[in-house]
Protein backbone atom coordinates (compact mmCIF):
# COMPACT_ATOMS: atom_id res chain seq x y z
CA UNK A 1 0.00 0.00 0.00
CA UNK A 2 1.13 3.94 -0.60
CA UNK A 3 1.52 5.78 2.32
CA UNK A 4 -1.37 8.28 2.82
CA UNK A 5 -1.20 11.07 0.98
CA UNK A 6 -2.53 13.12 4.04
CA UNK A 7 -1.41 14.02 7.69
CA UNK A 8 -3.82 12.68 10.25
CA UNK A 9 -5.29 14.63 12.72
CA UNK A 10 -3.32 14.02 15.90
CA UNK A 11 -4.95 13.44 19.14
CA UNK A 12 -4.10 15.19 22.57
CA UNK A 13 -3.70 13.59 26.03
CA UNK A 14 -6.66 15.24 27.93
CA UNK A 15 -9.43 15.35 25.51
CA UNK A 16 -12.06 13.44 23.90
CA UNK A 17 -13.15 12.36 20.52
CA UNK A 18 -15.94 11.29 19.24
CA UNK A 19 -15.75 8.84 16.45
CA UNK A 20 -18.35 7.19 14.25
CA UNK A 21 -16.88 3.45 12.92
CA UNK A 22 -19.81 3.47 10.33
CA UNK A 23 -22.78 1.00 9.81
CA UNK A 24 -20.80 -2.31 10.32
CA UNK A 25 -18.08 -3.36 7.34
CA UNK A 26 -14.80 -2.38 9.39
CA UNK A 27 -13.56 -1.33 5.72
CA UNK A 28 -16.26 1.65 5.91
CA UNK A 29 -14.01 3.49 9.14
CA UNK A 30 -13.02 6.53 7.98
CA UNK A 31 -9.25 7.62 8.17
CA UNK A 32 -9.69 10.09 10.70
CA UNK A 33 -11.21 7.44 12.71
CA UNK A 34 -8.62 4.72 12.47
CA UNK A 35 -5.79 7.32 13.26
CA UNK A 36 -7.76 8.13 16.17
CA UNK A 37 -7.71 4.65 16.90
CA UNK A 38 -3.82 3.99 16.15
CA UNK A 39 -3.18 6.84 19.05
CA UNK A 40 -5.68 6.46 21.32
CA UNK A 41 -5.03 5.38 25.01
CA UNK A 42 -8.63 4.45 26.04
CA UNK A 43 -11.86 3.57 23.72
CA UNK A 44 -14.86 3.07 25.36
CA UNK A 45 -17.05 1.65 22.76
CA UNK A 46 -20.52 0.64 21.59
CA UNK A 47 -22.19 -2.99 21.02
CA UNK A 48 -22.21 -2.54 17.71
CA UNK A 49 -18.58 -1.72 17.31
CA UNK A 50 -16.97 -4.86 14.50
CA UNK A 51 -14.14 -6.16 16.27
CA UNK A 52 -12.47 -6.02 13.24
CA UNK A 53 -12.73 -2.65 13.53
CA UNK A 54 -11.33 -2.48 17.81
CA UNK A 55 -8.53 -4.91 16.27
CA UNK A 56 -6.99 -1.80 14.29
CA UNK A 57 -6.52 -0.26 17.92
CA UNK A 58 -2.69 0.00 19.05
CA UNK A 59 -0.96 -2.66 20.96
CA UNK A 60 -1.41 -0.77 24.38
CA UNK A 61 -4.93 0.55 24.15
CA UNK A 62 -7.40 -0.43 26.78
CA UNK A 63 -10.69 -1.28 25.53
CA UNK A 64 -13.71 -0.91 27.26
CA UNK A 65 -17.53 -1.88 26.54
CA UNK A 66 -19.90 0.90 27.56
CA UNK A 67 -22.51 -0.68 24.89
CA UNK A 68 -26.71 -0.67 25.09
CA UNK A 69 -28.73 -2.77 23.68
CA UNK A 70 -32.72 -2.87 24.12
CA UNK A 71 -34.02 -5.54 27.15
CA UNK A 72 -30.25 -6.32 28.40
CA UNK A 73 -28.38 -5.02 31.02
CA UNK A 74 -26.70 -2.17 29.27
CA UNK A 75 -24.47 0.80 30.53
CA UNK A 76 -26.37 3.80 31.58
CA UNK A 77 -25.93 7.24 29.46
CA UNK A 78 -24.79 9.02 32.45
CA UNK A 79 -22.34 6.67 33.49
CA UNK A 80 -21.03 6.36 30.10
CA UNK A 81 -20.55 10.50 29.93
CA UNK A 82 -19.27 10.43 33.36
CA UNK A 83 -16.51 7.73 32.55
CA UNK A 84 -15.30 9.58 29.73
CA UNK A 85 -14.68 12.93 31.70
CA UNK A 86 -12.68 10.53 34.33
CA UNK A 87 -10.29 9.35 31.64
CA UNK A 88 -9.76 12.75 30.40
CA UNK A 89 -8.83 14.19 33.84
CA UNK A 90 -6.50 10.82 33.82
CA UNK A 91 -4.81 13.28 30.89
CA UNK A 92 -5.48 10.50 28.75
CA UNK A 93 -6.35 10.21 25.12
CA UNK A 94 -10.03 8.92 24.98
CA UNK A 95 -11.87 7.67 21.81
CA UNK A 96 -15.43 6.95 22.39
CA UNK A 97 -16.28 4.71 19.83
CA UNK A 98 -19.99 4.77 18.25
CA UNK A 99 -21.80 2.58 15.21
CA UNK A 100 -22.60 4.55 12.53
CA UNK A 101 -22.62 8.45 13.21
CA UNK A 102 -22.22 10.02 16.62
CA UNK A 103 -25.05 12.68 15.76
CA UNK A 104 -27.37 10.74 14.08
CA UNK A 105 -29.43 8.56 16.61
CA UNK A 106 -25.98 7.83 18.43
CA UNK A 107 -26.03 10.35 21.48
CA UNK A 108 -23.15 11.58 20.81
CA UNK A 109 -24.76 15.45 21.25
CA UNK A 110 -25.37 14.24 24.82
CA UNK A 111 -22.29 13.05 25.35
CA UNK A 112 -20.39 16.19 23.72
CA UNK A 113 -22.46 18.60 25.75
CA UNK A 114 -21.11 16.52 28.88
CA UNK A 115 -17.65 17.19 28.22
CA UNK A 116 -18.55 20.98 27.64
CA UNK A 117 -20.30 20.85 31.08
CA UNK A 118 -16.86 19.35 32.63
CA UNK A 119 -14.56 21.82 30.58
CA UNK A 120 -13.00 18.63 28.44
CA UNK A 121 -11.95 19.60 24.93
CA UNK A 122 -13.29 17.28 22.44
CA UNK A 123 -13.26 16.55 18.58
CA UNK A 124 -16.28 15.01 16.71
CA UNK A 125 -15.20 12.28 13.58
CA UNK A 126 -18.51 11.79 11.90
CA UNK A 127 -19.04 8.12 10.69
CA UNK A 128 -20.93 6.70 7.52
CA UNK A 129 -24.71 6.21 9.20
CA UNK A 130 -26.69 3.39 8.52
CA UNK A 131 -29.17 5.14 7.14
CA UNK A 132 -27.52 5.81 4.07
CA UNK A 133 -24.30 3.74 3.83
CA UNK A 134 -26.41 0.61 5.46
CA UNK A 135 -29.12 0.79 2.45
CA UNK A 136 -26.60 1.41 -0.09
CA UNK A 137 -25.37 -2.38 1.00
CA UNK A 138 -28.52 -3.10 -0.11
CA UNK A 139 -28.81 -2.01 -3.31
CA UNK A 140 -31.34 1.10 -1.81
CA UNK A 141 -30.75 4.55 -2.78
CA UNK A 142 -32.17 7.23 0.00
CA UNK A 143 -32.69 9.77 -2.91
CA UNK A 144 -33.30 9.24 -6.78
CA UNK A 145 -34.41 11.58 -9.27
CA UNK A 146 -37.48 9.62 -10.61
CA UNK A 147 -38.98 8.83 -6.86
CA UNK A 148 -37.94 11.14 -3.99
CA UNK A 149 -36.45 15.02 -3.88
CA UNK A 150 -36.61 14.90 0.40
CA UNK A 151 -35.99 11.81 2.72
CA UNK A 152 -37.03 11.82 6.58
CA UNK A 153 -35.15 10.06 9.47
CA UNK A 154 -36.72 9.24 12.01
CA UNK A 155 -36.21 7.11 15.47
CA UNK A 156 -38.67 4.21 16.26
CA UNK A 157 -37.41 3.99 19.93
CA UNK A 158 -37.62 6.96 21.68
CA UNK A 159 -36.26 8.05 25.92
CA UNK A 160 -38.87 6.12 27.09
CA UNK A 161 -38.52 3.02 25.14
CA UNK A 162 -41.69 3.75 23.06
CA UNK A 163 -42.79 4.99 19.70
CA UNK A 164 -41.35 8.94 20.10
CA UNK A 165 -44.42 11.16 20.95
CA UNK A 166 -42.86 13.81 19.25
CA UNK A 167 -43.41 12.87 15.58
CA UNK A 168 -46.15 13.75 13.85
CA UNK A 169 -46.77 9.90 11.92
CA UNK A 170 -49.71 12.23 9.97
CA UNK A 171 -47.99 14.80 8.79
CA UNK A 172 -44.97 12.41 8.07
CA UNK A 173 -47.44 9.91 6.08
CA UNK A 174 -48.38 12.72 4.03
CA UNK A 175 -45.15 14.60 3.29
CA UNK A 176 -42.22 12.56 3.22
CA UNK A 177 -41.43 10.12 0.17
CA UNK A 178 -38.98 8.12 1.63
CA UNK A 179 -38.71 7.46 5.72
CA UNK A 180 -35.82 5.72 7.08
CA UNK A 181 -36.29 4.43 10.48
CA UNK A 182 -33.73 4.05 13.16
CA UNK A 183 -34.55 1.07 15.52
CA UNK A 184 -37.82 0.82 14.51
CA UNK A 185 -38.61 -2.99 14.48
CA UNK A 186 -39.77 -3.43 18.16
CA UNK A 187 -42.49 -0.66 17.33
CA UNK A 188 -42.97 -1.72 13.45
CA UNK A 189 -46.60 -2.68 13.57
CA UNK A 190 -47.48 0.33 15.93
CA UNK A 191 -44.91 2.78 13.09
CA UNK A 192 -46.75 1.20 10.48
CA UNK A 193 -50.42 1.28 11.81
CA UNK A 194 -49.55 5.09 12.36
CA UNK A 195 -48.43 5.24 8.63
CA UNK A 196 -51.43 3.92 7.03
CA UNK A 197 -53.78 6.31 9.26
CA UNK A 198 -51.80 8.83 8.03
CA UNK A 199 -52.84 7.71 4.31
CA UNK A 200 -49.72 5.94 3.09
CA UNK A 201 -50.57 2.98 0.50
CA UNK A 202 -50.61 0.05 2.48
CA UNK A 203 -49.21 -1.63 -0.89
CA UNK A 204 -46.17 0.72 -0.34
CA UNK A 205 -42.69 -0.99 -0.75
CA UNK A 206 -40.76 -1.24 2.20
CA UNK A 207 -37.46 -2.62 3.30
CA UNK A 208 -35.65 -3.98 6.35
CA UNK A 209 -32.01 -4.27 6.55
CA UNK A 210 -30.66 -6.20 9.21
CA UNK A 211 -26.99 -6.21 10.10
CA UNK A 212 -26.69 -3.83 7.14
CA UNK A 213 -23.19 -3.85 5.66
CA UNK A 214 -21.84 -6.99 7.71
CA UNK A 215 -21.55 -10.64 6.44
CA UNK A 216 -24.70 -11.13 8.19
CA UNK A 217 -26.77 -9.13 6.35
CA UNK A 218 -30.41 -10.08 5.66
CA UNK A 219 -32.56 -7.84 3.48
CA UNK A 220 -36.54 -7.99 3.88
CA UNK A 221 -38.67 -6.36 1.40
CA UNK A 222 -42.19 -6.21 1.72
CA UNK A 223 -45.18 -3.78 1.96
CA UNK A 224 -46.46 -0.98 4.46
CA UNK A 225 -49.52 -3.29 5.08
CA UNK A 226 -47.65 -6.46 5.57
CA UNK A 227 -44.35 -5.35 7.22
CA UNK A 228 -45.17 -6.49 10.28
CA UNK A 229 -46.35 -9.97 9.92
CA UNK A 230 -43.51 -10.87 7.31
CA UNK A 231 -40.76 -9.59 9.86
CA UNK A 232 -42.12 -11.72 12.60
CA UNK A 233 -42.50 -14.37 10.30
CA UNK A 234 -39.03 -14.40 9.15
CA UNK A 235 -37.25 -14.14 12.29
CA UNK A 236 -35.26 -10.99 11.37
CA UNK A 237 -33.58 -9.53 14.60
CA UNK A 238 -32.54 -6.06 15.10
CA UNK A 239 -30.21 -4.08 14.23
CA UNK A 240 -31.84 -2.82 11.53
CA UNK A 241 -33.02 0.14 9.37
CA UNK A 242 -36.18 0.21 7.43
CA UNK A 243 -37.22 2.20 5.10
CA UNK A 244 -40.21 3.07 3.15
CA UNK A 245 -41.14 3.98 -0.36
CA UNK A 246 -40.55 3.46 -3.74
CA UNK A 247 -36.97 4.11 -3.65
CA UNK A 248 -37.18 0.00 -2.35
CA UNK A 249 -38.15 -1.15 -5.92
CA UNK A 250 -34.61 0.05 -7.29
CA UNK A 251 -32.99 -2.45 -5.21
CA UNK A 252 -34.21 -4.80 -8.40
CA UNK A 253 -31.55 -2.85 -10.49
CA UNK A 254 -29.19 -2.06 -7.46
CA UNK A 255 -28.23 -4.81 -5.89
CA UNK A 256 -24.88 -5.34 -6.36
CA UNK A 257 -24.21 -7.23 -3.66
CA UNK A 258 -26.73 -9.92 -5.13
CA UNK A 259 -25.19 -9.39 -8.55
CA UNK A 260 -21.84 -10.64 -7.28
CA UNK A 261 -23.31 -13.96 -6.15
CA UNK A 262 -25.43 -13.93 -9.04
CA UNK A 263 -29.25 -11.96 -8.60
CA UNK A 264 -29.69 -10.78 -12.43
CA UNK A 265 -29.95 -6.98 -12.20
CA UNK A 266 -32.89 -4.56 -14.37
CA UNK A 267 -31.51 -1.83 -15.75
CA UNK A 268 -35.38 0.17 -15.76
CA UNK A 269 -36.43 -1.15 -12.14
CA UNK A 270 -39.10 1.19 -12.26
CA UNK A 271 -40.84 0.83 -15.76
CA UNK A 272 -40.17 4.85 -16.30
CA UNK A 273 -38.20 4.11 -19.39
CA UNK A 274 -41.11 2.40 -21.18
CA UNK A 275 -43.70 4.67 -20.00
CA UNK A 276 -41.24 7.37 -21.43
CA UNK A 277 -41.25 5.34 -24.99
CA UNK A 278 -44.88 4.79 -24.66
CA UNK A 279 -45.94 8.10 -23.18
Amino acid sequence: MHDLPIDLPQMQPGWVWLVGSGPGDAALMTLAGYGALQQADHVVYDALVDQRILDMAGPHTVLEYAGKRGGRPSAKQVDISLRLVQLARENKRVLRLKGGDPFVFGRGGEEALSLVEAGVQFRIVPGISAGIGGLAYAGIPVTHRETNSAVTFVTGHGTTGEVPDGIDWHALAKSSPVIVAYMAMKHLHTITSRLLAGGRRPDEPVAVVCQASTSGQQVLETTVARAHQDVQASGLQPPAVVVFGEVVRLRAGLDWLGAITGRMLESDPLGTRAKRETG
